[in-house]
């Protein structure tokens, strides 16, 4: 039987160091792989910038290692801040130095992990951990609504407790506000003005899906004399996809759920005058009593009112509610009589309300009146088209400044 040349060399072999004993290597070195063995201590071969233990290091200059006296060369360093978050660095070509190439976080404390091999390749370790001054100046974000459940179309909204103008700076603090959506949602922020932003997906929240957002913003350097706080982070359940459609021409309301239509009620809008707004509106809350006086929306003289309102549920700041309105029961179904508001029979008032929860979708068509703020008035958002929207973000090309500033001096009934 003829062999193969490598059967025979392998045979030889094993021949070989059985005929030499346990102890022989003629087949091989008797050293081990240097990629095998534990690292070794590398803190004679490494140095920092920073100090471990003492006086906390300043975040604003740049975390330097090096190494000293050897021929070994860093193969690798890993930064890492209390929160997790992974410093950016740069390693020169021979290995012999690292800087990070971002600013560290202030009032945070960084483990580093420096990884090193000696001239024949054995791996070194060394760890530093040290403290950075807290920041002097802190950036708040307190994100709303409240948790709770809420209709498809509530928007998120995140409100600074500093003014933010720099586009870079907006930037930083956009990347750090991280909105966990249900797969596959497009969403985006949106920069009302220089301290408030809103986020809404392209459409309408998934229905019965959970939301959530966080900053992610403590200790990040925004700017020279800004840095981010701690915030509270936000979750939200979303509910049924509730839809209701006031057609202020037919004097109808439809009321769909999940896309089916459950109720058709009639109802009157605002009369010439007082016409009530076109566009989307979302559900602001609901109160089952509501007294509702004219002067306080500057309405007297022969139009003043002053009534007693059940089962209010409001749309707008301005004062637009859905609520029940006995005294025009008559009209509901034929004409518009209100001061703006939609009034319908206490009965059907009060299945409404029943059925209603805050942040679910109120449209109105076919009204003389004005459209819908986008902002300041309620969330007017879903107002706008969805190209639009996303030119509100620091993140995208376009981002305008001091666009619409929050008006929040409306807060009156109107009826």
């Amino acid at each position: 039987m003829k062999h193969s040349p490598r059967l025979w060399t392998v045979l030889s072999c094993s021949l070989l160091v059985a005929s030499l004993g346990a102890g022989a290597t003629a087949c091989g070195s008797g050293e081990k792989n240097p990629l095998s063995v534990r690292p070794y201590d590398a803190g004679e071969h490494v140095a920092f910038n920073q100090a471990t233990g003492g006086r906390p290091a300043d975040p604003d200059k740049p975390l330097e290692v090096t190494v000293k006296g050897t021929t070994a060369r860093i193969t690798d360093v890993m930064a890492v801040d209390t929160h997790g978050r992974r410093l950016a660095g740069e390693l020169s070509a021979k290995g012999d130095r690292w800087h990070s190439t971002a600013p560290m976080a202030a009032g945070v404390r960084y483990t580093v992990t420096v990884s090193t091999e000696d001239e024949r390749g054995a791996p070194g370790q060394r760890t530093l951990a040290f403290d950075t001054t807290p920041a002097k100046k802190v950036l708040k974000v307190e994100f709303g609504p409240d948790e709770g459940k809420y209709g498809v179309g509530q928007p998120i909204t995140a409100e600074l407790n500093e003014p933010v103008k720099d586009k870079a700076a907006r930037a930083i603090i956009e990347r750090a506000l991280v909105v966990d959506t249900p797969d596959n949602v497009e969403g985006a922020w949106y920069w009302v003005d220089d301290k408030n932003l809103h986020y809404r997906p392209k459409e309408y929240w998934p229905a019965n899906s959970t939301v959530s957002v966080k900053s992610n913003l403590e200790g990040v350097k925004i700017s020279d004399e800004l840095h981010g706080a701690a915030s509270k982070p936000l979750k939200l359940e979303i509910g049924d996809r509730v839809e209701v459609t006031t057609d202020a021409s037919s004097h109808y309301l439809t009321f769909k759920r999940n896309g089916e239509v459950i109720n058709t009620i009639p109802v009157t809008t605002g009369k010439p005058g007082f016409s009530t707004r076109n566009g989307v509106k979302v559900v602001l809350g609901k109160q089952y009593f509501v007294q509702m006086r004219g002067d306080t929306v500057g309405i007297g003289g022969s139009e003043y009112y002053n009534l007693p309102v059940y089962y209010a549920t409001r749309v707008t700041w301005s004062g637009e509610y859905v609520h029940a309105a006995p005294w025009s029961v008559g009209s509901q179904g034929y004409e518009n009589v209100s001061h703006g508001c939609t009034g319908m029979s206490t009965g059907n008032a009060a299945w409404f309300y029943e059925n209603i929860t805050e942040g679910d979708i109120v449209r109105v068509i076919n009204s003389i009146g004005d459209d819908m703020d986008t902002f300041g008035n309620g969330y007017g958002d879903w107002n706008m088209d969805w190209k639009d929207w996303r030119e509100g973000s620091a993140l995208l090309k376009g981002t305008q400044e001091g666009r619409h500033p929050m008006d929040q001096a409306r807060l009156r009934p109107q009826v």
